[in-house]
């Protein structure tokens, strides 16, 4: 996208997008016109919708080099997400940066099972207590906080950078005054609420083996320390369950999301617990096991 080339062709908006896309599918983007226009919609400080009846307009010099300085580091691996300073979750826009996980889709999976729990259950006169462990933007807990009203919501996660941009997203999206924000690791110091109808993660499950494998954009701008357990996987959401059954109400449940290659060793995980039961698994869009939810099953 050099000056050189544009010849007699002029740089519109159109154009752009196209050589933009090409370029990013060299790549390897799996979303490179998405990824196009975000970004040139990002330059141009308008919503991609709006790209669409400028495809003739020819962006001004301030725009194009904007635009070019983000495909340049696109190209060099850095998310979208972290360079625009948001992703889309849930309908809900959250701002990203270096200290927290950027949302995917699949995580919406456990946000539909918390609310569908959410809506079958009774917690008489009292709110209903929702726990997100290891909240990272806040994505999931503002989404539940949002949807779930009369809610009240801990979320917790062991970086204290991540939990400022967990308290930013709470406070756009108007729902602070019922997320409460615990540093910690787990659920280690949190003392009140004592018990929740409902706790929620997504914690690190990659094992090292796999975290070598993954694209350098995530190994090299994303928090090692949010994705990897250890050598299986399954170290944090083994803690995670050992901790979590104490302090679910009576009915309650536990929903974690997972990596479908660890799915069979957590089932046995959770089988081991006595005190947890109605087990099952939320499959994502490509038919994988995505999201484990269980029971605590009564006294």
């Amino acid at each position: 996208m050099s000056e050189s080339q544009t010849s007699e062709q002029p740089w519109t908006v159109l154009r752009l997008l196209q050589w933009t896309t090409e370029f990013f599918q060299k790549r390897g983007s799996g979303s490179a016109r998405l990824d196009a226009e975000i970004l040139l919609a990002h330059a141009r400080q308008c919503s991609r919708i709006e790209l669409y009846t400028a495809f003739e307009e020819e962006p001004d010099e301030a725009q194009r080099a904007a635009f070019r300085e983000l495909v340049r580091r696109r190209g060099e691996g850095t998310p979208v997400a972290q360079l625009v300073g948001y992703k889309e979750f849930y309908s809900l826009r959250f701002r990203v940066n270096e200290h927290t996980l950027i949302p995917r889709p699949e995580t919406e999976h456990l946000v539909i099972e918390a609310l569908d729990c959410a809506k079958a259950m009774s917690a008489g006169d009292r709110p209903l207590r929702i726990a997100d462990v290891g909240t990272g933007s806040g994505a999931i807990a503002v989404a539940l906080a949002l949807h779930l009203p009369s809610a009240q919501v801990t979320a917790t996660d062991i970086s204290a950078q991540a939990l400022e941009v967990a308290q930013w997203n709470a406070d756009q999206h108007e729902v602070a005054d019922r997320v409460d924000f615990v540093c910690c690791d787990l659920l280690a110091d949190v003392e009140q609420p004592e018990t929740f109808d409902l706790i929620c993660s997504n914690p690190p499950y990659v094992s090292e083996s796999e975290y070598a494998q993954l694209d350098r954009s995530v190994r090299e701008h994303e928090p090692k320390s949010a994705l990897v357990a250890g050598e299986d996987g399954t170290e944090t959401i083994k803690r995670l369950m050992a901790e979590a059954y104490p302090r679910l109400e009576p009915g309650g449940r536990l929903i974690i999301e997972l990596s479908p290659m660890i799915a069979d060793a957590c089932e046995d995980l959770a089988e081991q617990i006595s005190e947890l039961g109605d087990l099952r698994f939320i499959k994502d869009l490509a038919g994988h096991r995505r999201i484990l939810s269980l029971g605590r099953l009564s006294s």
